[in-house]
C-alpha cells in the first residue's frame, strides 16, 4: 500500500503546533524562539509483535530528556518533537500510519523498526514521498529484497542497519558447531517476509547449512499463527532431526513447542528466530524454556555505549530493569540507536530545512553507538550497513532465566557469558 503525496513536503521551521492524534508522543519543550524538526515513529506496540515494542516508553523517556534542551545545528537550537504511532503489527496499519505521519504530521525524519511488517512499508512511504527514513531491527535481505531494491542502484531516503541472515547463518553454524548432535535439521518458516527471506533456497539458510554438511528437513511454509503443527512434527520425527530452527513469531512457536511435546518430538537444539528473542516469551513456557535459542543482537554484555548518553549497553539494560521491573530485551539497544543516529544526522547536516541534505547527512553516518558503528559506507550493499551478531541460550538459575551468549566466533569482542547446553 503506496500513498503518494502530490509534491515534496515544505518544511515547517519555527511552529510548536502539531496535530491531536492517537498514540503520539510529544517529547518538545514549548521554546517559541527555536524551530521545531518533527521526527516519526513507527512500532509494533500492540498484537503478535508487541514483545519488539515492550521498551518504548522507556527509551522514548530517555530520549526525550536527551532531546530537550534542543540539538545544536549550525550555531542554532533546535527543539526535536518525537510523534510515536502503533503499527498494531499488521503491514498495512503500519504504512497507514506511516502516511499519516509523512502527509498530516508533516515528520522531516521517519525512525521504525520490528521486522519487514513493521519496517518495508514505513521505508516504502518514506521513499515514495521523499521523506529521510532511518531503520533498524530487521535482516537486511527482508529489508531490501523484500522492497525490490536493485543492487547497484538502491534508494534515494531510506536507509538501514541490522545484521544480514548470513550473520545469522554463521552463528547458528558456530553454536551448533559445539554440541556434537547429529547434522539433521528441520525448519519452520512462515509464509511471510521474514520467512520467506530465512528459507529462500539461494540466500537464506537451506544453501549454507548443506554447505556445511546438515541435512535439511522443509516440511514448506506455513501460515502464521497457524493452530496445528502436526505435519511439520511427523516430518522432524521421521527424518531424525536434532535441531530444529527457524523464524517464527511467538504465539506460533508456543504452539509448535506444545505440540511437540505431546507428541513425543524431542530435539536437542532448538534455536528460533524473532520467536526467542524476548523474556516474557521463555518466562511463559516454564521449565520447557529452559535451553531454548536464538540469535543475540545486544546485550547488556556487548562492549559498545550511547554516542548520545554515554551510557554503557550494562547502564542501558540496568536502567530499563530499574525502571520498569522487567528483564531486559534485546530490542533496547537498538530502539536507543535510532535515535542516536537521528541527533547524530540533525547535528551534522548541512541545512535543515533542505530534505536532501538532511538524507545527505544519513548517508555520511560514521557513529559509534549502543549496538555498534554505523557506517553506510560499509553496508554489503546499497543504503544498508550492518551490526554485529552472536548466538545465545536461555538458562534457567534459580528462578529465572539468563540469555548466555554461547557463540561469538563473528564478534569475539562480544564476551561469551556461558557454553551451550543440549535440551
Amino acid at each position: 500500500m503506496i500513498i503518494k503525496n502530490s509534491t515534496r513536503r515544505g518544511f515547517l521551521a519555527g511552529s510548536a503546533a502539531f496535530l491531536a492524534a492517537p498514540a503520539i508522543l510529544r517529547t518538545t519543550r514549548a521554546y517559541a524562539q527555536n524551530p521545531v524538526l518533527k521526527v516519526g515513529h513507527v512500532s509494533p506496540r500492540t498484537g503478535p509483535l508487541a514483545g519488539f515494542a515492550e521498551a518504548d516508553e522507556f527509551v522514548l523517556g530517555a530520549i526525550q530528556e536527551a532531546f530537550s534542551a534542543g540539538l545544536e545545528n549550525n550555531g542554532k537550537s533546535w527543539n526535536v518533537e518525537i510523534i510515536s504511532k502503533d503499527s498494531q503489527s499488521n503491514p498495512n496499519r503500519a504504512a497507514e500510519v506511516a502516511a499519516d505521519l509523512i502527509l498530516g504530521d508533516e515528520v522531516d525524519i521517519i525512525v521504525a523498526a520490528s521486522t519487514p511488517d513493521t519496517v518495508n512499508p514505513v521505508a516504502d512511504q518514506a521513499e515514495v514521498n521523499e521523506v529521510s527514513c532511518i531503520t533498524t531491527d530487521c535482516p537486511w535481505q527482508p529489508y531490501f529484497f523484500g522492497r525490490n531494491g536493485v543492487p547497484g542502484e538502491g534508494f534515494e531516503s531510506t536507509y538501514h542497519f541490522f545484521w544480514g541472515l548470513e550473520d545469522v547463518i554463521a552463528a547458528f553454524l558456530d553454536m551448533w558447531g559445539q554440541s556434537g548432535v547429529a547434522k539433521t535439521v528441520g525448519d519452520l518458516f512462515p509464509n511471510d517476509a521474514d520467512g520467506n527471506a530465512w528459507g529462500d533456497p539461494e540466500n537464506g539458510l537451506p544453501k549454507p547449512l548443506a554447505a556445511a554438511g546438515y541435512e535439511l528437513t522443509d516440511p514448506g511454509r506455513y501460515q502464521p499463527l497457524s493452530d496445528d503443527f502436526s505435519n511439520q512434527i511427523a516430518a522432524f520425527k521421521e527424518a531424525g532431526c536434532e535441531i530444529v530452527t527457524g523464524n517464527m513469531i511467538p504465539p506460533d512457536f508456543a504452539t509448535f513447542w506444545a505440540q511437540s511435546a505431546q507428541q513425543g518430538f524431542n530435539p536437542r537444539i532448538v534455536t528460533i528466530g524473532k520467536a526467542l528473542l524476548f523474556p516474557s516469551v521463555i518466562n511463559a513456557l516454564g521449565d520447557r524454556g529452559d535451553g531454548l535459542s536464538s540469535e543475540v543482537w545486544w546485550s547488556p554484555n556487548h562492549p559498545f555505549t550511547s554516542s548520545l548518553t554515554g551510557a554503557s549497553a550494562k547502564d542501558l539494560a540496568e536502567g530499563y530493569s530499574a525502571a520498569t521491573n522487567r528483564p531486559w530485551t534485546q530490542p533496547i539497544g537498538f530502539k536507543h540507536a535510532l535515535f542516536e543516529v537521528v541527533a547524530d544526522v540533525i547535528k551534522r547536516a548541512a541545512d535543515l530545512e533542505d530534505p536532501a541534505a538532511v538524507i545527505q547527512a544519513i548517508a555520511a553516518t560514521d557513529l559509534d553507538t549502543i549496538v555498534g558503528a554505523v557506517n553506510w559506507a560499509n553496508g554489503p550493499i546499497n543504503n544498508v550497513t550492518k551490526t554485529p551478531l552472536v548466538a545465545g541460550q536461555w538458562q534457567k538459575e534459580g528462578d529465572a532465566f539468563d540469555l548466555k551468549i554461547v557463540a561469538n566466533s563473528a564478534a569475539p569482542d562480544i564476551p561469551l557469558t556461558g557454553e551451550l547446553k543440549l535440551l
